[in-house]
């Protein structure tokens, strides 16, 4: 069984050195850089498995640089654990929907964040092995990174397609919004309800013109649930 890599970025040597320790011992492959722009060749060079990324960084924040990464083809797919010790809500979802897949508040505890990178590292595996799932027109590239509908491309936000594909890799199954932040966002999100409820309604949104907002169905009492053919909300 191949080791997973994690590519740490952050400032602060020290704690570089304390993420390299716990994750080593932890049996992950560990790469380092303390800027945004040795972290992007490290990115593009060594192709690691996941990052660990700092939002307070010199020249490019964290922030900026996941933003970068969603936007570009060769890096959409990489997952990321955005560190910083901005815990306020607002913070915490401006950081996931700039693409980052988790996000950790500092100080945090070593056994905790290497549970977190191990969750996100099976969504994205799970994800990665369904590489196309279509329904009804509407088109999911796992590998693109791309959403089409009947062949038009859906511009989505980091978040929304994540959404998106979580539903569609689960259709006609009805989920609670705790079990959609748990999955979609993070195990251990302190987010409230109403971040699921704001990020479907973009979904929706996004899917109207496209004549699939019918798809994601609100499940009264329960949730929602994205269906294999359209019908009314239940």
């Amino acid at each position: 069984m191949r080791k997973f890599s994690v590519l740490v970025i952050d400032d602060e040597i020290a704690i570089c050195n304390m993420l390299a320790a716990a994750l080593e011992l932890a049996g992950f492959e560990v790469l380092v850089a303390h800027d945004a722009s040795t972290g992007l060749n490290l990115i593009y060079d060594a192709q690691p498995d996941l990052l660990l990324l700092d939002w307070m960084l010199p020249t490019i924040s964290g922030i900026e640089l996941a933003r970068r990464l969603k936007r570009d083809s060769l890096t959409a797919a990489l997952p990321i654990i955005m560190l910083t010790a901005r815990g306020e809500e607002g913070s915490k979802i401006q950081g996931l929907d700039a693409g980052a897949d988790d996000y950790v508040t500092k100080p945090f505890s070593t056994r905790e964040l290497v549970s977190r990178i191990n969750a996100v590292l099976r969504r994205s595996n799970a994800l990665a092995a369904a590489e196309i799932i279509e329904i009804q027109g509407l088109r999911l590239d796992v590998a693109g990174q791309r959403i089409t509908a009947n062949g038009a491309q859906l511009n989505l936000g980091p978040t929304e397609f994540r959404l998106l594909a979580f539903f569609m890799s689960r259709p006609d199954r009805a989920f609670s919004r705790e079990q959609l932040l748990a999955q979609v966002w993070s195990a251990g999100s302190d987010l409230s309800d109403r971040t699921v409820d704001v990020h479907i309604r973009r979904l929706r949104k996004c899917l109207e013109p496209h004549g699939f907002a019918d798809y994601l169905q609100t499940v009264r009492g329960t949730g929602y649930r994205f269906c294999a053919s359209s019908g009314e909300s239940a």
